[in-house]
């Protein structure tokens, strides 16, 4: 049975295909949703560039026939723009009489409810308190979907396997295991044997063999002074240091060590090792809480509030737990030599980036939209990190099912290039362990 969908502005501004994507189903926007489009389009981030790019479609229909009338669209539905009366404004309950573009949105699709009874009316809109609205007033309300993955569904990266003590052994004396069954490409594997917690192995999932192989081995000095204090982060530094994965996704809570982990590993990939030309590291800029408005200074000066958790990873691996000076340069003279480049991703659209280990943390505040405009820009031998944690996010746009970290996560677990690692346990100290679990 087809449905009618009233579309709301954000569902615009997140996906601006989603008018493709409502199969042979009519779509109708309402005009004010136009007119909120038309003020976001000189908006220079990338809300602004969905809502130009929503025009030239909108724009591009309009060719074809009348707006008003309806079009056809190539997916056997149909387009149109309604413009609400305010005599159906009226009928709403006082509360939501105001002027505004909700409320307007909400009339629309109440005029139509009423008056299409053969056909269901749903409002699809990524706002939670327009949604409720709306179902207070009996209309269907539904979520955009289109990228959404469930948080606990999402693939982790790991399996444990129940095993005879022998094939532990066998793993160990060989070097490698063939295994049977299914698994997916770089998944971190721990044996354990049936009735002996104590004997287990590690390793890696090597898709090409089918065999599980064993995880990389760290020299005495580790990885910029670091070490894995947990199985977890074992598993992160084995896929952060291996150049053939080239794109890497870190999710976990804070304090688990992510960013630290993805900085370490690629000042030795970069620095050390000299197997990557620069390290670039790079976050999307958004405020936790009240946003402080504009901050004075140059461009250097104005990203240092939002860049300021990197240097602080950074000059932790330089100096150490105890301020002990561990390596003879600071951060700075690493930035002036080229070894290592701090940037928002503002910058980063129409860029071309060879051979650089690139980490973006924060990923969780993408959309995946944003996600794949970043890792579209990696050149010739680029390796990307993305590091994040679902639950923590400052982008109205996304949540902890549709972000672009859960959707790169879903979407690339069966590539032979991506590599994934899930971190549950907290290690930046007891206080942030202990909150992070309680709070």
């Amino acid at each position: 049975m087809k449905k009618i969908y009233v579309l709301d502005t954000n569902v615009l501004l997140y996906d601006p295909q989603a008018l493709t994507r409502f199969e042979d189903n009519s779509i109708i926007i309402p005009i004010t949703v136009i007119e909120e489009i038309d003020r976001f389009k000189k908006d220079m981030n990338e809300t602004g560039r969905n809502a130009r790019h929503v025009s030239r479609l909108m724009d591009a229909f309009r060719k074809e026939g009348s707006l008003s009338q309806g079009i056809a669209l190539e997916s056997g539905g149909t387009l149109r723009i309604e413009i609400y009366e305010e005599k159906v404004m009226k009928r709403l309950p006082p509360e939501l009489r105001e002027e505004r573009g909700d409320n307007r949105i909400l009339a629309v699709a109440v005029d139509l409810m009423e008056s299409q009874k053969d056909m269901p009316v749903i409002l699809v809109t990524k706002d939670t308190n327009l949604r409720i609205k709306a179902d207070a007033l009996g209309l269907n309300a539904e979520d955009y979907e289109s990228d959404k993955v469930a948080i606990e569904d999402l693939y982790n990266g790991s399996a444990t396997l129940e095993v005879g003590g022998e094939v532990i052994d066998r793993f160990y004396s060989q070097g490698w295991l063939d295994l049977e069954g299914d698994h997916y490409p770089n998944q971190y594997l721990l044996l354990n044997e049936k009735g002996n917690a104590q004997h287990t192995a590690v390793g890696r999932y090597d898709a090409a063999s089918r065999r599980m192989v064993p995880l990389v081995k760290l020299d005495k000095e580790g990885v910029w002074s670091v070490f894995p204090r947990n199985l977890e982060q074992s598993f992160a530094l084995d896929a952060l240091l291996d150049d053939n994965v080239k794109i890497v996704t870190l999710v976990g809570k804070a304090g688990t060590g992510k960013t630290l982990l993805a900085i370490a590993a690629g000042l030795q990939k970069t620095a050390e090792e000299n197997v990557y030309t620069r390290l670039l590291v790079s976050r999307p800029v958004f405020p936790m809480g009240r946003d402080l408005g504009f901050l004075p200074g140059d461009i250097e000066e104005k990203l240092t509030p939002w860049m300021q958790p990197i240097f602080d990873n950074v000059e932790l691996l330089l100096t150490g737990h105890e301020g002990e000076k561990r390596h003879s340069k600071g951060y700075k003279e690493l930035m002036a030599m080229g070894i290592l480049d701090i940037e928002p991703l503002t910058y980063i659209r129409g860029r071309s980036i060879p051979n650089q280990y690139m980490i973006v943390d924060e990923a969780q505040n993408l959309t995946p939209h944003e996600i794949k405009t970043i890792v579209t820009r990696a050149g010739e031998g680029t390796k990307i990190i993305l590091t994040g944690d679902p639950y923590q996010i400052d982008n109205p746009y996304v949540d902890a099912e549709s972000n672009g970290l859960t959707y790169v996560v879903e979407r690339l677990k069966e590539q032979t290039i991506s590599s994934h690692i899930t971190m549950t346990k907290g290690e930046r100290s007891e206080l942030a362990e202990l909150a992070a679990n309680l709070l």
